[in-house]
C-alpha cells in the first residue's frame, strides 16, 4: 500500500500528514486533539476491528461514523464494488445502479416517492434546504441548537458535531453574516421555544422550512420526543412549509423505515447517507414527487455533480441494502446492543454513577456528568476529564470509539460476542475506577 510498506507508528505518521494537511486530518475531529494523545492512523481493516499503521488491533465502535453496519470490508459489499470497478469507476453518466438503489430506498420509505444522489451528508442537507426554498418561494429555514446537518454556511448556526470540541457556539468563520439571517436555531424538543418565535409575524409568513434530526447524533444520542416530532409535522402543514428530517445517520441504522419509521411520522424531504453508500461517498435526499419535481431539469431549483449516484457507490449502497433486507438482521443487532449496554445502563442505575446512556437499536452515547440529557443546554455539564479518561483506558485496550463525548457509538452485524463480552468488561472496570 502506497505510503505504508514499513511500520511507522501513529505519531509519525501523524507528524507527516501535518506537514501537509491542516491539523494532520480532512474532517477535524480526526485529529483526537480533544482526547490529548495522537491519533489513529488505519492501516486496514477487516469485520469488527480496526488495524493502525503499526499493526495493533481495535475493535471499532465508531464504523466510519456509523456508515460501516456490516462491519469493514464485507465479502458481499467487496465483491460487489470489485465488479463493477471491474466495469469503469465513473462515467459521469446515468447507471441502472442508480434506478436499482433509488427503488431499493423508495420500497422502504413511504415519504420517499423520488430521490436523488449525491455524495455527502452535507450535499444532502444543502440541497433540500434550497428545494424547499425553490418549492415554498420562502426563504427562512429552522433548525435545533446541536443538530447537525454539514458544513454548508447556512448549517453553521448552534451546530453540533465536531463544533462542540471546537467551542464553536454560532457559526464558522469564512460566513457572511447575512447568510445566518435565514437560518433560526431553536432549543431541541422544546415546543414553547418554536411557538414563540412564531409570534413574530414576518418569520411566520416566510418558513421554508423546518429540519431536524429525529435522533439527534451529533451532540450524543438525544432521540427526539414523539408529541415534538407531531407537533412540527402539523405546524409545518399549518405553515405551508416543508418538515425535513435529516437521517444521514439514522436511515438505515434504527431500520428499514429509518427513524420516521419508529415515530410514524412522515416528513415532506428525507436525506439520507452513510449506510446507503455501504462505506463509499453516496448520500441523497427524497420526498413526494410534486416537490421533488421541482429540481433541474424538470424545474428551477438547481442542483448537479459529476460523482452524484457514482457506480461503484450505489453498487456498494446496493449490496449493503441487500444484506438488511436478510431475516432478523436488525433483531440480532438489536440482541448485540443489548448484551452490551443494558449491564452497562443497569450499573449506573445501581451503582448511582454521574453518568447516563442513551441507546436506540445499534446507536449509544454514554454521557459523564449528568444525570439527565435531552437538549444541548444539558451538554454544558458533561465531565469532559472523565470522558478523556474513558476515550484513554479503552484505546489502551484495543477500543476504539469517537473521540468525542457528543458523537455516537455503533455496532456492526460483524461484532462477535467475544468482542462485546470484551468491551462489556472493559467498561465494567473503568466505571468501578
Amino acid at each position: 500500500m502506497v505510503g505504508l510498506v514499513e511500520k511507522r507508528t501513529n505519531k509519525e505518521l501523524f507528524q507527516r500528514l501535518q506537514k501537509v494537511i491542516p491539523g494532520g486530518a480532512n474532517s477535524p475531529v480526526r485529529n483526537f486533539s480533544s482526547v490529548g494523545i495522537d491519533p489513529l492512523i488505519v492501516k486496514e481493516a477487516h469485520g469488527p476491528y480496526l488495524f493502525d499503521a503499526a499493526g495493533k488491533r481495535y475493535i471499532d465502535y465508531c464504523l466510519s461514523w456509523g456508515a460501516l453496519i456490516h462491519g469493514h470490508a464485507h465479502p458481499f459489499v467487496n465483491e460487489c464494488v470489485i465488479e463493477q470497478v471491474n466495469r469503469g469507476t465513473s462515467y459521469g453518466l446515468s447507471t441502472e445502479n442508480e434506478a436499482i438503489l433509488a427503488e431499493k430506498i423508495i420500497s422502504h420509505i413511504p415519504s420517499i416517492e423520488s430521490i436523488r444522489f449525491v455524495s455527502s451528508g452535507t450535499e444532502s442537507t444543502m440541497s433540500a434546504a434550497r428545494l424547499a426554498r425553490g418549492f415554498t418561494s420562502k426563504e427562512i429555514l429552522i433548525k435545533f441548537d446541536g443538530c447537525y446537518h454539514g458544513h454548508s454556511d447556512g448549517f453553521l448556526k448552534e451546530a453540533g458535531s465536531g463544533l462542540y470540541t471546537m467551542g464553536a457556539t454560532s457559526s464558522s468563520k469564512g460566513v457572511p453574516e447575512s447568510f445566518m439571517h435565514h437560518t433560526i436555531s431553536l432549543p431541541y424538543n422544546d415546543v414553547d421555544a418554536f411557538e414563540k418565535i412564531l409570534e413574530n409575524k414576518e418569520i411566520r409568513k416566510n418558513i421554508a422550512g423546518v429540519i431536524i434530526e429525529p435522533v439527534a447524533a451529533n451532540m450524543g444520542l438525544i432521540p427526539a420526543e414523539r408529541s415534538f416530532l407531531a407537533y412540527l409535522r402539523a405546524r409545518t402543514k399549518e405553515l405551508q412549509s416543508l418538515l425535513i428530517f435529516d437521517e444521514v445517520v439514522t436511515g438505515f441504522r434504527v431500520g428499514l423505515q429509518g427513524a420516521q419509521g419508529l415515530y410514524q411520522i412522515e416528513p415532506d424531504l428525507t436525506c439520507l447517507g452513510k449506510i446507503i453508500g455501504g462505506g463509499f461517498p453516496c448520500a441523497a435526499f427524497g420526498g413526494k414527487k410534486e416537490i421533488m419535481d421541482h429540481l433541474a431539469p424538470l424545474g428551477d431549483v438547481y442542483q448537479a455533480g459529476t460523482l452524484s449516484g457514482n457506480p461503484v457507490a450505489t453498487a456498494a449502497g446496493i449490496a449493503s441494502l441487500t444484506l438488511l433486507e436478510g431475516p432478523g438482521f436488525y433483531e440480532t443487532l438489536e440482541k448485540k446492543a443489548a448484551l452490551l449496554w443494558d449491564p452497562i445502563e443497569a450499573c449506573i442505575k445501581e451503582k448511582e454513577l454521574p453518568a447516563t446512556l442513551h441507546r436506540i437499536g445499534s446507536m449509544a452515547t454514554l454521557f459523564f456528568g449528568p444525570s439527565s440529557v435531552q437538549s444541548r443546554k444539558d451538554l454544558q455539564s458533561l465531565d469532559k476529564g472523565r470522558f478523556i479518561a474513558f476515550f484513554q483506558y479503552l484505546f489502551e485496550r484495543g477500543m476504539f470509539i469517537p473521540p468525542a463525548q457528543q458523537e455516537i457509538m455503533t455496532l456492526s452485524s460483524r461484532h462477535t460476542e467475544e468482542c462485546i463480552q470484551f468491551t462489556l468488561h472493559t467498561i465494567m472496570e473503568f466505571l468501578k475506577l
